[in-house]
This record gives structure tokens, C-alpha cells and sequence, in this order.
């Protein structure tokens, strides 16, 4: 269940928790559902303790996963692009330029890191403010659903 609205969680939403506690232990900071631009819904995004971006899509099944075909749209929004899957998810599909988490509701494993493409600087600085801005309107939201 999802402690904030009660509802259960999608299976994305699981595989991203455990992605998103994982990525704690790398010391990037996640949000969830994060939209870079207009148009654009990453499941996670990362900031890591040097700038970097990373951006993780979360694919429940094949089916998920056949389906996207925004996924490459992401990839000027990040320094480094993964998937993250449950165990059973047939790997063979993902791109093998692309990073590779395996994740529960309760953890993950990153198992092969995406290639690194740098952002633009100025790219960099948008997104990071755009970032913290999110970040903070979310944690005030919680605080006080009403403001």
C-alpha cells in the first residue's frame, strides 16, 4: 500500500522503492515520476552527490517494455539511462548500451552501468534546479496537503 494515498502500488511503483532505496546507498537522491520537460515522465530520476543525472525507467513486464516507445527521448536528460526489472524479465530485450538494475519492492542491484553521456552544462544547471524545485514542492505537499 501506498502509505500517502492508500492505494496499492503498481508493480513499477514497487520496482521503483526498491530502486530508489538502493540508490541511497550510492548517496544519489531519487524522485520519482519526474517530469524533465513537458511530455516527459521518468519513473526515477537520480542526483548524485557530483551532479550526475541518471535516469531509470521501470518495466513490470515485457508487455511494459514492448510498449514504450518514449524510452530514447529520455536519454538527452541524463548522464547515464537504465532499466530496472524484476528477476524474471527476459534481459535479452534491454539495449545493452543502456544499465541494467534488478530490483524488489525492498532493494535492487545494479548490474551493468549504462554508457555515460554527458549533459550540456547549462542543460546540467536546468535540470538540477528543476530538480530541487520539484523535490521541495513535493516534501511541502506532505507537510501540508492543503498549502
Amino acid at each position: 500500500m501506498d502509505p500517502l494515498s492508500a492505494r496499492p502500488l503498481q508493480p513499477g511503483q514497487i520496482l521503483a522503492r526498491g530502486v530508489c532505496r538502493h540508490l541511497l546507498g550510492y548517496d544519489f537522491v531519487p524522485v520519482e515520476e519526474f517530469a524533465p520537460e513537458r511530455g516527459k515522465r521518468v519513473d526515477v530520476m537520480a542526483l548524485g552527490p557530483k551532479g550526475e543525472i541518471w535516469v531509470i525507467e521501470c518495466k513490470s513486464s515485457r508487455a511494459d517494455f514492448q510498449t514504450d516507445a518514449k524510452w530514447q527521448g529520455y536519454l538527452n536528460w541524463c548522464d547515464r539511462y537504465f532499466w530496472a526489472v524484476d528477476a524474471d524479465f527476459p534481459t535479452d530485450l534491454l539495449p545493452p548500451e543502456t544499465g541494467l538494475i534488478i530490483a524488489d519492492g525492498y532493494g535492487a542491484e545494479i548490474l551493468r552501468m549504462g554508457e555515460e553521456s554527458k549533459l550540456a552544462p547549462a542543460r546540467r544547471a536546468a535540470l538540477i534546479r528543476k530538480f530541487a524545485r520539484d523535490a521541495a514542492r513535493r516534501l511541502q505537499w506532505q507537510r501540508d496537503p492543503q498549502s
